[in-house]
């Protein structure tokens, strides 16, 4: 099992950024993915969840409006689109497997930096 996160970067408040992740090694449209960050020196922050075909869609209160989670099971791609960002989305942000006991699988992880 492999996820690979790319897109991250280094944007000005306000701004947008387009986060990816790529896998591989597994049956992609049969779990779901989600996005988790995680702050300096901060705990593990859910973000957002995506269902099998994409049907259903969830997410943290606070990038509700922000952000959108989307996948293409074609490419085994999972997106998560951010726009106007703030400087609190600053962080590590993972793409994880999903399991219905929580994440089995975590990527290695793409940096966002929110600042001016």
């Amino acid at each position: 099992v492999q996820l690979v996160e790319s897109g991250g970067g280094l944007v000005q408040p306000g701004r947008s950024l387009r986060l990816s992740c790529a896998a591989s090694g597994f049956t992609f449209d049969s779990y779901w993915i989600s996005w988790v960050r995680q702050a300096p020196g901060k705990g593990l922050e859910w973000v957002a969840t995506v269902t099998f075909r994409g049907e259903e869609t969830s997410y943290a209160d606070s990038v509700k409006g922000r952000f959108t989670i989307s996948r293409d099971n074609n490419k085994s791609t999972v997106d998560l689109q951010m726009n106007d960002l703030k400087r609190e989305d600053t962080a590590v942000y993972y793409c994880a497997r999903v399991r219905y006991y929580g994440v089995d699988h975590w990527g290695q992880g793409t940096q966002v930096t929110v600042s001016s």
